[in-house]
């Protein structure tokens, strides 16, 4: 009897600790030992329900939070261990979002506040856990009332503005606070390009050769010319002209290294250099933070831990050497800087290397040096500006030449810019010269430049965009980027450039010579840029609700939700304070009747029918529709209709583009006695031959394409699906066996069931065995995959 309950009280003593991810678990169980059993909540026990809009607003605003099905098993498990603990550590991240998921454990699971203590730590390693225990708190409210203020502010504006785009756009759209600000940023800068005006002006670089007769000097005019004639009048006068130094000029110039990450720092760094989108960084940066690797990767802190200086500085030493030291306190300067009260920096700054993926590896190494870099002394630089003269003109030619004279933190890492491609190339070292000294010219070039139009957003310059005007916070910018890609109001992709003539005129053995050559412009790789449907929404949001589109007003949200975690605000108040101007303006804009369609663009009129042409946002995307619908007349003849082709948009489409698409569809001839059409549908043009459809590269165009054309695609589709084919049963024609990229499986009746890999030999099975695996697979329940912590904006 006695040793009976000797174990149970074995059992009571165990103490559990809760964090919201596996991976995290797994590294926190290795330093805790066998008195304490580590479990994970996945993220979020319990959240709004996702179809309703699940906020009281008569009572104060009250979330109605529900646990999903998902995790209802979970959470029976959790309250299981968490009654025959002793003690119950909530272990959630070190912010907001991480105080919520504690709050919403110790609510759910019915703890008590006797046995129940938060700790929190910005690394996982066993000093910051052991730490971490020895110094436990209490749930901090006021960070749980701004994480539910953001959560319920956002489902406000969802809810009640996405039933409005539904009726006024095309229906499923959606809205949100911060992603509606990120599309409009989005959609201005696309705007800005299109309207964008270049102007030309002549760019001079003279090659003169020095007394010595053999050495080049290469030097810029500091002025450009502003068309061809004064280029010219100008080459013509430098025929005559003697060239002489008049000036050199040598000073010394530091180069300081830049603070270590922070999150948006991190997720820009990573683009540049290792062309990661933002939400890989985040998943890379996470896979490492919960390895005990670095630490926390949501923190808009610049700032370094005492033990972190003293490990780079014996590291800098132990490298290379003393004089490459340099002590530098970096100091966070945004008040919100709540998240985490550290940099990103590894955990050990020793480790060189790491386990781990390829990808993890870079991403590592580029937090190491950036981290190191930030306690290196300065690199010191010379630069040298020679100027020639240019007989008694008053433009002068410049060379300048920049030497290091010590590399200092240029030795371990240099931050890279996002306009790197369209810098000109610094000069390193210039030759020696003397003053007065005279000079012979070689040649001179003179080549036509245009002025740029503004860069289109990669993800990292939109998160440094979205960060210096204050709108949203760490955890927020990755998944608002995803968020805008995932509603197809942004889409990351490719634009083709344009051709351009551009004229280089040149003096060489006392003859000038103008050619005229061709560039291409304008072309964008992996760039952010809306759809029309973006477009649409903006445009409709920003008629209605600038209010809500303000970028002021959105950072003064943020700056509220600062004050709530601060507790200098009630969370309830600032949401009514949001509401009472909101809500009436929602009321009244669903009442507006339109004439026309939100975002709807009449180009003309049809030559051939007098009707007009319009361009608007359909069922299915933007089309272009001939004539009117009359309700009046149920014989009038209804309205014509063409979707749009990749690259058009309703923005810039002419009435002679448009016109085009009504071609389509376009019969290209007979192929093994069937017809031969290319269409454009909803996912993009296509060939509809004998039943089927073969999908019409980029390359290509629908309204050109010819017979051989698609000919050719039409057998490369059919020797793949000869490839993929591998058995089908006359007496079940709904049932095939086939050839996936995992592998062979069944399809039957628009659903795919995998074949066992026991079966040795697919393509023998027979059609009763088929149906036998068919009917396994029905009996087993539908198995959901648990996702690590996601944090949600």
């Amino acid at each position: 009897m006695h040793s009976i309950s000797k174990r149970s009280e074995d059992i009571m003593q165990k103490n559990l600790v809760i964090v919201e991810s596996p991976a995290k678990a797994k590294t926190i169980e290795k330093f805790l030992g066998k008195d304490y059993k580590v479990m994970s909540s996945y993220g979020h026990i319990r959240d709004l329900k996702t179809k309703e809009f699940s906020i009281d607003i008569e009572h104060n605003y009250t979330p109605q939070y529900v646990i999903p099905a998902d995790k209802k098993k979970l959470v029976a498990e959790l309250k299981t261990e968490a009654k025959s603990a002793s003690q119950v550590w909530l272990a959630s991240d070190e912010d907001r979002e991480g105080e919520a998921i504690s709050w919403h454990l110790y609510e759910v699971l019915g703890l008590k506040p006797q046995n129940t203590k938060r700790i929190v730590f910005h690394e996982i390693t066993k000093n910051a856990i052991l730490h971490a225990i020895e110094t436990p708190r209490d749930i901090n409210i006021d960070l749980v009332n701004a994480q539910q203020a953001r959560r319920v502010l956002d489902r406000i504006v969802g809810f009640e503005l996405s039933p409005i785009l539904w009726r006024k756009v095309k229906p499923a759209l959606s809205a949100g606070r911060v992603q509606s600000v990120a599309v409009r940023l989005i959609v201005e800068r696309e705007r800005e390009i299109n309207d964008f005006v270049s102007e030309a002006a002549f760019r001079v670089i003279a090659n003169f050769i020095l007394p010595d007769g053999t050495t080049i000097l290469k030097a810029e005019l500091n002025k450009r010319l502003k068309d061809r004639e004064e280029v010219k009048a100008f080459l013509e006068s430098c025929k005559s002209t003697s060239f002489s130094i008049d000036d050199i000029t040598t000073k010394p110039v530091k180069k300081s290294p830049a603070p270590p990450f922070t999150t948006s720092t991190l997720q820009q760094e990573a683009a540049r250099k290792l062309g990661y989108s933002v939400s890989q960084t985040m998943m890379i940066a996470q896979r490492l933070y919960e390895s005990g690797l670095i630490t926390y990767m949501r923190t808009d802190s610049v700032n370094l831990s005492d033990l972190a200086l003293g490990t780079t500085k014996e590291a800098i030493f132990d490298t290379y050497g003393e004089k490459y030291y340099k002590f530098r306190q970096y100091h966070t300067k945004s008040k919100g800087a709540q998240e985490a009260h550290e940099a990103i920096r590894p955990t050990y700054i020793s480790n060189e290397d790491i386990s781990g993926t390829a990808q993890e590896k870079k991403l590592y190494e580029l937090i190491r040096k950036r981290t190191i870099a930030c306690q290196m002394a300065d690199a010191e630089l010379e630069r040298t500006t020679i100027s020639i003269g240019i007989g008694d003109k008053k433009e002068k030619f410049v060379a300048v030449g920049e030497v290091i004279a010590f590399d200092g933190f240029l030795q371990v890492y240099r931050e890279s810019s996002d306009d790197e491609g369209e810098k000109e190339q610094e000069n390193g070292l210039l030759p020696p010269v003397s003053l007065h000294e005279s000079l012979v010219l070689k040649d001179m070039v003179a080549t036509e430049r245009f002025t740029q139009r503004p860069p289109r957003y990669t993800e990292a310059s939109l998160v440094r965009r979205l960060e210096e005007l204050g709108i949203g916070r760490p955890s927020t910018y990755a998944p608002t980027i995803q968020t805008i890609l995932n509603r197809e109001y942004v889409v990351k992709g490719d634009k083709e450039g344009t051709q351009r003539s551009y004229c280089v005129i040149s003096l060489f053995d006392n003859k000038i010579k103008e050619v005229d050559k061709v560039e291409t412009v304008g072309a964008d790789r992996n760039k952010l840029m809306p759809t029309d449907i973006g477009t649409v929404v903006n445009d409709f949001l920003m008629e209605y609700f600038p209010s809500v589109l303000d970028y002021n007003f959105t950072a003064s949200v943020e700056k509220e939700f600062d004050a709530v975690a601060d507790g200098e605000l009630d969370w309830t108040k600032a949401i009514d304070k949001f509401y009472k101007m909101f809500h009436p303006i929602v009321e009244s804009t669903s009442a507006v009747r339109t004439e026309h369609k939100v975002g709807e663009r009449e180009l003309g009129i049809d030559p051939k029918s007098g009707k007009p042409v319009f361009v608007k946002i359909g069922r299915y995307g933007p089309v272009v529709q001939i004539g009117q619908a009359r309700t009046d007349d149920k014989d009038a003849p209804k309205p014509q209709f063409a979707t749009l082709m990749k690259g058009q948009s309703i923005e810039t489409i002419t009435l002679e583009e448009a016109l085009k698409l009504f071609d389509l569809p376009r019969k290209i001839g007979e192929y093994e006695g069937a017809e031969v059409v290319a269409a454009v549908g909803r996912f993009g043009p296509f060939i509809r031959f004998k039943g089927k459809f073969v999908s019409i590269p980029k390359n290509l165009n629908p309204l050109t394409i010819t017979m051989d054309e698609s000919i050719e695609l039409i057998e490369a589709k059919r020797s793949k699906d000869e490839q993929r084919f591998m058995k089908k049963f006359d007496e079940e024609p709904d049932l095939e066996i086939l050839n996936g990229r995992y592998g062979p499986y069944i399809a039957y009746k628009g659903s795919n069931y995998r074949i066992p890999k026991s079966v040795e030999h697919p393509e023998e099975l027979t059609l009763e065995e088929c149906q036998k695996i068919i009917a396994e697979a029905a009996d087993k329940p539908a198995t959901t995959k648990r996702r690590t912590a996601k944090k949600k904006s």
